[in-house]
């Protein structure tokens, strides 16, 4: 905290996600969250949606969401600002960096957000953009899925259709962010590189979040673990050596290639970590199609 040297307001930090949905707004502010903890800043996460269901409960269907709907956007504003509000009190307690995480996606709603700021905090604007087809589709049904707004909904197409309608509003009034500080990730989501801008970000910790944004990954990942196949030594019941594999060692190494060669087949960057001891580079061997390190697990 320290290292946030400058005017009070400079000390305390928000970070506001901007983005329609399904752009993965939420997965990042868990992963800031998450990466900002363990450099040892009191970190909050502020999702607005619950505020929402709080006061309004999880029935909303798209027509909430038009642009034309007065008295929906009021009611969304409001929960904003009741997120905004509680942010700040907890900043005044000695809390340090504070997530919004909402579409954000009007500059009236990120004015209001800034105002409300003034003289008590800095401001950076994160906004997600995607363009990939494919992304958004999965995004789409893994929200349905998962979201409380689509507990009570039987009927899980009828929920896509409706999650895509309220999509489809917020894509009329979707404003991109051009005012203040701000730091935009076009299609890093889908894995083949995508952009990150930046404008008006310095000092420390902005600077170590665009560092953690530029080399993170902001999908889900596996990341699979297993032994290396049964050993020489094993079977002889000896502990450690660098023997090679038995037989039955040999026919596990062929069983995991097949096994990786189906889980991973849609994982364009994946690798495999082996140590240098050659029952474990044994045991990878028969996995093709992969880069190999023997000195990443050493």
């Amino acid at each position: 905290a320290d290292q946030m040297y400058g005017p009070k307001e400079d000390r305390k930090l928000v970070i506001v996600l901007v983005g329609l949905p399904a752009r993965g707004k939420t997965f990042t502010a868990a992963k800031l969250t998450r990466y900002l903890r363990w450099l040892g800043h009191e970190t909050k996460h502020f999702n607005v949606g619950k505020y929402r269901r709080l006061k309004h409960g999880t029935n909303q269907t798209a027509d909430f969401f038009r642009g034309d709907n007065k008295e929906g956007v009021e009611a969304r504003n409001e929960v904003a600002a009741l997120a905004m509000e509680d942010m700040l009190s907890w900043m005044e307690e000695g809390g340090q960096v504070g997530i919004c995480d909402a579409t954000n996606s009007t500059r009236s709603r990120r004015n209001m957000l800034m105002k409300m700021a003034e003289g008590k905090c800095k401001i950076i604007f994160v906004e997600t953009i995607c363009n990939d087809q494919d992304v958004l589709e999965r995004n789409i049904r893994l929200k349905v899925q998962q979201s409380p707004d689509y507990a009570e909904q039987t009927d899980f197409e009828a929920g896509v259709r409706d999650f895509k309608e309220r999509l489809a509003y917020y894509e009329k009034v979707y404003e991109p962010v051009d005012e203040g500080s701000y730091i935009k990730m076009i299609d890093m989501v889908s894995g083949n590189g995508g952009q990150l801008q930046i404008n008006n970000i310095s000092g420390y910790l902005p600077g170590r979040i665009v560092f953690f944004l530029v080399n993170c990954h902001l999908t889900p990942r596996p990341i699979l673990l297993t032994r290396h196949g049964e050993s020489l030594d094993n079977v002889r019941g000896r502990i450690g050596g660098d023997s090679s594999l038995s037989e039955v060692g040999e026919v596990y190494s062929r069983k995991l290639a097949s096994f990786v060669e189906k889980r991973l087949k849609s994982e364009r960057t994946a690798s495999i970590w082996t140590s240098t001891l050659q029952r474990t580079i044994l045991t990878a061997q028969p996995i093709i199609g992969f880069p190999k390190d023997t000195m990443a697990c050493s």
